[in-house]
């Protein structure tokens, strides 16, 4: 029997693989070797279902994203390893998953990310007070300010027409962006840890 968990496995990993728009409810009915009439017994229609693989596949990442932070002995240690994961993100997903729901289901992704409670602010969040409380990073610092720069850090780091990766290596970009503005953050202390754990925020992908 086809379950509606299945059918929400195999369509993410085809958005990933694909992007959302070259996979039509007839190429899913095939790799499932079902029939629409399945896929409309869980899902009213694509955007339905996109929705339902969204909230999957962000909740995948919360749960990657939480067990890094679980197992790293600081924050810098931990923003390291996020970095890693981050990236690799950008190099085993198909840029058109975004681009397709940005561009042809517009607001989806946004409330998709705040259904799930806005979880990478929330643990930038936590990994700044974490850090101010092990005295690493300056104890003055808006630590919301501080979460949602980092995140759209980030997104400059991804962004392929602003930093063209035939010129802008990613570890490049992350020694000119993500490092300097790290770096202003920490205290003599902290700044002494990310020099002695700055190879973790070399990609090697």
């Amino acid at each position: 029997m086809i379950t509606r968990e299945f059918i929400i496995d195999t369509a993410t990993q085809l958005f990933i693989k694909h992007g959302v728009k070259t996979i039509t409810l007839d190429r899913l009915v095939k790799d499932l070797h079902t029939s629409k009439r399945t896929i409309y017994t869980h899902f009213k229609d694509k955007t339905d279902l996109l929705e339902a693989c969204l909230a999957v596949y962000h909740n995948r990442v919360r749960e990657e994203n939480e067990e890094i932070i679980q197992s790293s002995e600081n924050a810098i240690e931990a923003m390291g390893y996020l970095h890693h994961r981050i990236v690799g993100r950008t190099y085993n997903v198909n840029p058109n998953f975004f681009s397709d729901i940005i561009h042809y289901y517009p607001g989806l992704l946004h409330e998709s990310y705040r259904n799930t409670g806005n979880f990478a602010h929330q643990q930038l969040v936590h990994l700044a007070e974490w850090g101010i409380e092990d005295g690493i990073f300056q104890e003055d610092m808006d630590v919301e300010v501080v979460g949602k720069t980092v995140l759209s850090l980030l997104k400059l780091l991804k962004d392929n027409d602003l930093f063209p990766a035939v010129e802008f290596s990613k570890e490049r970009l992350t020694f000119g962006i993500l490092l300097p503005y790290m770096r202003g953050l920490c205290t003599p202390k902290g700044i002494e840890l990310l020099e002695m754990q700055e190879e973790l925020f070399r990609i090697s992908v």
